[in-house]
């Protein structure tokens, strides 16, 4: 199964973006998506990869202090779909953002996020 993560881009100080993940590449995807937990992970320049939000199968969600009240993780199991809402974004919201298909420990290319300030 592969993981593609999409919808980064340029914004300022204050904007919103929503990420995306997909997963795709087996005739299983679907059975493979929905028994695991989906996490979402950033690494800024010269950072280590950090946690950022998580959604578990029965769609309990967890987010890092930094983002709580800013970011919505979300899922669509019919799509094999994760999304990452990121609104009042903040420079130090800049990075690759990753997701993983946690019970399974794959990960999807990133996409990056860039804020202004």
């Amino acid at each position: 199964v592969q993981l593609q993560a999409s919808g980064g881009g340029l914004v300022q100080a204050g904007g919103s973006l929503t990420l995306s993940c997909v997963a795709s590449g087996s005739r299983d995807v679907g059975s493979i998506f929905e028994i695991s937990a989906v996490g979402w992970y950033r690494q800024a320049p010269g950072n280590q990869r950090e946690s950022v939000a998580r959604i578990d199968v029965d769609a309990s969600t967890y987010y890092a202090d930094s983002v709580k009240g800013r970011f919505t993780i979300s899922r669509d199991n019919a799509k094999n779909t994760v999304a990452l809402q990121m609104s009042s974004l903040k420079p130090e919201d800049t990075g690759v953002y990753y997701c993983k298909l946690e019970k399974w420990n794959s990960w999807g290319k990133g996409t990056l996020v860039t804020v202004s300030s």
